[in-house]
Parts: C-alpha cells; sequence; structure tokens
C-alpha cells in the first residue's frame, strides 16, 4: 500500500502566511487602498491565529480584487509576489521534506485554507501536483468573480474537502497505509487528529501542547 503525505503550506511548508502576505503585495504596489487593505489585513489574521475567522467576511475582502485582474495579469503579478513574498521563507529543510516523501514513493498532497489562486504556482515550487485550496469562482469572461464556491478549507473543512478529493479518485484514507499531515495551526487539529501520523511544524502554544500530550512529532524550520 502507498502512504499518503499531506502538508498544509503557510508557516508549514514555507515560513510566512501566503494568504496574510498577497495583500502586502497589493499594497507595494499601489493597486490597493493602503489604510484600509492593511487593517482588514491585519485583523482576519489575527482572528486566524485566535481560532475565530469568519471565513465568509475573510475571502469577500480577500477575493475582491482578484476580479479586477484578467487571468493573465494576475499570472504576472503572481510571479513577482512569489519571488519577493515566497521563495526567501522556503528552507532546504521543508524542500528536504518533501523530497523525502517523494523519494519513498509518497502520494504527495497540499491542503489549504489559502485559495487555489495563491498556492498552486507555490506548491509547483516543490513539485506538488495535487492541491486543495479554496476553491474560485470564474465568470464566462475567464476573470476571477470575487466568489468562492463549495467548502472552504478551513478547519473542519479540510476533513471535507479531502473526503472529495479521495472519492474523486475512488478511494478513503483507508487505501493508504500511512497518512501524514504536517501542520502549524489549531485550526487544522480536526484534520490531524484523524490522520494516523500526525507532525506539528512551528506549531503554535495550542496545537504545541496537544503534540506534547500525545506525542506527536514536532519539526522546527524557522
Amino acid at each position: 500500500m502507498t502512504n499518503l503525505a499531506i502538508f498544509d503550506l503557510d508557516n508549514t511548508l514555507i515560513n510566512t502566511d501566503s494568504d496574510h502576505a498577497w495583500p502586502q503585495y497589493l499594497m507595494k504596489k499601489g493597486l490597493v487602498d493602503i489604510e484600509y487593505t492593511r487593517a482588514q489585513n491585519d485583523k482576519f489574521y489575527r482572528d486566524y491565529q485566535q481560532g475565530r475567522l469568519n471565513i465568509d467576511e475573510f475571502l469577500a475582502f480577500h477575493l475582491a480584487p482578484l476580479s479586477r485582474f484578467s487571468q493573465e495579469e494576475l499570472a504576472v503579478m503572481h510571479r513577482e509576489f512569489t519571488a519577493e513574498f515566497i521563495e526567501p521563507f522556503i528552507t532546504p529543510m521543508q524542500r528536504t521534506l518533501v523530497d523525502s516523501h517523494r523519494a519513498a514513493g509518497d502520494e504527495l498532497l497540499v491542503i489549504s485554507s489559502t485559495n487555489e489562486f495563491i498556492i498552486s504556482p507555490i506548491c509547483g515550487l516543490f513539485g506538488i501536483d495535487n492541491i486543495i485550496g479554496t476553491q474560485l469562482e470564474t465568470g464566462a469572461d475567464g476573470r476571477y468573480t470575487g466568489r468562492y464556491i463549495g467548502t472552504p478549507s478551513l478547519k473542519e473543512g479540510k476533513i471535507t474537502r479531502l473526503n472529495e478529493w479521495l472519492a474523486a479518485r475512488g478511494q478513503t484514507l483507508a487505501d493508504y497505509e500511512t497518512v501524514y499531515f504536517y501542520s502549524d495551526s489549531k485550526n487544522d487539529l480536526p484534520l490531524l487528529r484523524k490522520v494516523s501520523d500526525p507532525v506539528a511544524v512551528n506549531p503554535d502554544e495550542v496545537l504545541a501542547a496537544e503534540a506534547a500530550e500525545k506525542g506527536w512529532p514536532v519539526l522546527y524550520f524557522k
């Protein structure tokens, strides 16, 4: 049987939060109202860290700017964003972790609450093709509408989306001998408690306490 290695992205495979960094990029480029965007971005980031993020309010704020640009424009913007705001926050240890699972023949999957527009190119830096992020609606013109579709992959939503991904492949978790999940956040405790081999990475205080109580491995990449 094959093993499944699941990775969170933000503050796990990268030592930053791409959801929080994208508005910072937009502010630096002068593409959004700086005062409003900074206040909202920081508020939602604090809410996420405290485990009380209103996902609908956050996504309404976060996705609205995407609707103003074509896919071609966004692709150029994302390359700039990745070069400045993401790549400097990837360590050799994080790449080695992914490569070790690839070398072992494990199936690789990233599951993140961050939307697929942001995470897909970042996952490409690790050579990971299986990607679950919050799904975005596109209009007839091919542009993002600023709305999401389906279940956001946050908290228990990660379990829902994982099961949907498995079902589309004709699988369940039982089809894998070992299922790893690497994450930094208490928001991911529902899925961490479900897999056979949870691993805390750069854990927040709540996750660190549970990892210590249950004897989960802990990795530090920062």
